[in-house]
């Protein structure tokens, strides 16, 4: 990855991206202005996804001059996944990585702000709606009364479907037993779906028994890397639970507020880097390790995107019942269902 100017940098993000984000650009800080803090991502060491974490703190340091430290951990060092949330907001550590769709359950607005199930069909269209429709304001609105700023979206494509019998057709949903998370819970389960929650780590198990037909892990090469190849001989990508994905970079309110200003745009350019980095990653990942599925005998489906569009003007209301009428939440949706009819993807 060619090594941006720093100085240059912030100077175009504030024209950009940071004016997008609603961070004012300073200047360089001072020496003494040295500052470490702690975050805690959701996957494991090793991963390609921690890799990609490893290079956001990277940069953040890099773009500060080395004064801004950011000390990273996997899931689960410093508290089990589930946890992060709370521990950030009482400032256990500063600053954590994400899926907003967790906690969608207490903030209905996280819903929106994680994936939208037959959705956005292009991962631009959906930073679009945050960088350039205040998708990135509203999301920062959601998370404020908790203590939390929201820094900005990791923005990539869609995940897979995998399942232990074919999947031609969003018919084919119907009456199998699915594990999904978040707003896809209630989407695949208005399509049929019997949805089971279940941990990341029970999927494959799952699966080889027979307690699920069909799942949602992760992406395809980590879903590959674990194994899914050998329980379930049938994907259908681009999953239409998940055609376009968001994790997102959460600090603690006092922590962030405290950052000098020129901190706060280096995360956020070091945050937008990584996001348009991890998605061309995972652009020439997916093709290696569809190959590698179908090495293993596993059939790769699409589904007919007139299917998928039809299915698309069902869920509509799935996703209005999804905002709870809590008055974000519903801003949240009706800007993304406006954009959406004028991507076309909705009428």
């Amino acid at each position: 990855m060619q090594k941006i100017n720093r100085r240059a940098l912030l100077k175009t993000l504030g024209a950009a991206s940071v004016a997008g984000a609603g961070l004012a650009v300073a200047g360089p800080a001072s020496a003494q202005d040295k500052v470490k803090w702690r975050m805690q991502a959701l996957w494991d060491g090793g991963t390609t996804p921690q890799k990609f974490e490893e290079l956001f703190v990277k940069r953040v340091a890099e773009l500060t001059d080395g004064n801004f430290e950011i000390e990273l951990f996997s899931a689960g060092q410093l508290v089990p996944p589930s946890q992060a949330f709370d521990a950030v907001r009482g400032g256990a550590f500063e600053l954590m990585k994400t899926f907003d769709g967790y906690e969608a359950g207490k903030i209905p607005a996280l819903a929106f702000t994680s994936t939208v199930p037959f959705g956005f069909t292009e991962s631009d269209q959906y930073e679009a709606w945050f960088y350039e429709l205040g998708g990135l304001d509203m999301a920062r609105k959601a998370y404020a009364p908790a203590g939390l700023f929201y820094i900005a979206p990791t923005v990539y494509g869609p995940e897979p479907i995998h399942s232990r019998v074919p999947i031609h057709s969003v018919a084919d949903f119907k009456d199998k037993k699915g594990r999904f998370v978040g707003l896809a819970s209630a989407v695949m389960g208005n399509l049929g779906v019997a949805v089971t929650p279940l941990a990341t780590a029970d999927v494959y198990s799952a699966l080889d028994k027979g307690v699920i037909d069909i799942a949602d892990r992760g992406d395809l090469t980590a879903n590959l890397e674990a194994g899914l190849g050998e329980v379930a001989k049938y994907i259908v990508m681009p999953g239409p639970h998940q055609p376009t994905t968001a994790t997102s970079y959460v600090a603690n309110q006092k922590a962030y507020d405290a950052l000098p200003e020129a901190y706060k745009a280096a995360l956020a350019a070091a945050a937008r880097e990584v996001s348009m980095a991890l998605r061309q990653h995972i652009l020439v990942s997916d093709g290696k390790a569809i190959d590698a599925f179908r090495d293993q005998g596993v059939e790769v489906v699409s589904l007919d995107p007139a299917d998928v569009a039809q299915a698309r003007k069902q869920v509509v209301e799935v996703w209005r019942d999804a905002t709870k009428g809590e008055p974000l939440a519903t801003e949240m949706m009706e800007t993304q269902v406006e954009f959406m009819k004028k991507l076309g993807l909705l009428d």
